[in-house]
């Protein structure tokens, strides 16, 4: 394919001809232009396939890129659906909050109150958890419980049954720690008091009043559509097709699938940005409860995993020079969503790629999109100094310990650090004990190498902190782990 960028002698690109108007969707976007450079950064980082939507000046645009399926050769087109991943998160917040705004919820009432079936081993943990807990990441949930609950109606219901024995990442309020396991919980408060399904209440209180047509939760739904298959490959290789297309049971739902095109999610957050209306001025979610989900609930220690700043409510937050954002990613089955939104601009962009090197479209795509667009300037991407500082590891040695994992943390003989990540009881089979050199980018965060493809990018962020009661902990992953030993 040919390109229709040309770049100057500082390195900055252009498109040729100029930057006019002629194919351009809207003011101040160029649909020929950004879809050249659309194309040639996904070629660049081996996605098989892509789809973009970019809200700006009013007007939402839509790309595709790319191949749905490399087996089958099915072209992306604006209109197909991917797996959200994560994102699915901000969906049950945004239902959680609406039943804030209708009076028979309160943020700070105690999950176990509302929630039958809700327990943890923690007999006073259990009693303090509360709903904006649950939603900031800052209940002690664990992430990583994964249990099908089956198919039916009640999968919910049996799933936070089942999690009443797992073990807390850390006693409530101390830490963010992120968690799907708290959002399932969420998940099924929605269902206790709307007398629905979460997918139910979903389509009936936020899909359809929005319009969103390209918005679904459950498998057999997406049949009607262009669905993109998730790749799976080595690093600088072209990926080949999965050999599952999504593996979570049900019960994911409220964490992990809604299936979506990119001009839907960015539907969903226009809702956001126009302070809880659809277009047609329908109120949705109130005002006060759309800035309540933006509020600084709790700062992240790790600010790399998923580029998040601060937590609010549902929302990862971002400070980009001291412009605010906010947004979410997702990840299911190698397919990547991204959705980013800069409210000062009435911007939002929503990525979602199949596999390949989506982290690296995602940074180089959206670095230029969000600079152009929203006078952004994205931070440089995690890795450490070409000289990194000299660290004294003794402090941070010792064994780190949660649910299903286990990390030990030592001193080479040449002073430099090494993680071993294992997983452990119940997530024993999950994947191999993982060999990590850690190289220092500061005295507490360290870029892991050698993690493979078990995380994204070149570098694993590690980052040692400390809870609010005293305890040393690390995080991994955006998951907390105490200090044991």
């Amino acid at each position: 394919m040919s390109s229709n960028v040309s770049w100057d002698s500082e390195g900055n690109w252009t498109a040729k001809g100029g930057w006019g108007t002629a194919g351009s969707g809207g003011k101040g976007f160029s649909l020929d232009r950004w879809q050249a450079r659309f194309d040639e950064l996904r070629e660049t980082h081996r996605v098989p396939g892509a789809t973009l939507a970019v809200l700006t000046g009013g007007e939402i645009h839509e790309l595709a890129s790319g191949v749905l399926h490399r087996g089958t050769g099915v072209e992306a087109t604006t209109d197909s659906v991917f797996l959200s991943g994560s994102v699915a998160k901000v969906y049950t917040a945004t239902v959680v909050m609406q039943l804030v705004d209708s009076g028979v919820l309160e943020l700070d009432a105690r999950v176990a109150d509302l929630v039958p079936e809700f327990a943890t081993p923690d007999a006073e943990a259990t009693k303090a958890i509360t709903v904006r807990q649950l939603l900031s990441h800052t209940s002690g949930l664990t992430c990583d419980f994964t249990y099908d609950s089956g198919r039916g109606d009640d999968c919910l219901a049996k799933y936070v049954e089942a999690a009443r024995g797992v073990a807390l990442d850390c006693p409530p309020g101390t830490a963010i720690s992120y968690s799907s396991l708290g959002y399932v919980v969420l998940g099924r408060l929605i269902e206790v008091l709307t007398g629905q399904t979460w997918d139910e209440a979903l389509r009936e209180r936020l899909l359809d009043p929005l319009g969103l047509a390209q918005t679904m939760t459950l498998p057999e739904e997406a049949l009607r559509f262009r669905v993109a298959m998730g790749h799976l490959g080595d690093p600088g290789a072209d990926p080949d097709p999965a050999p599952v297309w999504d593996f979570m049971p049900r019960s994911a739902g409220p964490y992990g699938r809604v299936i979506y095109s990119a001009g839907d999610a960015v539907r969903f957050a226009r809702m956001h940005l126009d302070g809880g209306t659809a277009p047609d001025g329908t109120r949705i979610l109130s005002a006060e409860s759309v800035a309540a989900m933006q509020h600084r609930e709790v700062d992240c220690p790790d600010k790399w995993t998923v580029s998040s700043d601060g937590w609010g409510l549902g929302w990862t937050l971002y400070d980009w020079d001291g412009i605010t954002g906010y947004g979410h990613d997702g990840s299911a089955v190698a397919q990547q969503s991204y959705l980013r939104i800069v409210p000062h601009a009435g911007v939002a962009v929503a990525l979602l790629t199949n596999g390949g090197g989506a982290r690296m479209l995602y940074a180089d795509l959206l670095r230029e999109l969000l600079a152009e667009l929203a006078g952004v300037r994205m931070p440089d991407d995690f890795a450490p100094a070409a000289h990194p500082p000299v660290v004294d590891m003794a402090p941070l040695v010792g064994t780190y310990q949660r649910a299903g994992v286990l990390l030990t943390v030592s001193q080479k003989k040449d002073g430099g650090g090494h993680l071993l990540y294992e997983f452990v009881d119940g997530m024993k089979d999950m994947s191999p004990p993982l060999d990590i050199e850690l190289i220092p980018v500061s005295e507490t965060v360290f870029a892991g190498a050698g993690a493979g493809p078990a995380f994204s990018g070149a570098h694993m962020p590690v980052v040692f902190s400390t809870r609010t009661d005293g305890t040393r902990c690390v995080y991994v992953g955006m998951r907390v782990t105490p200090k044991t030993g």
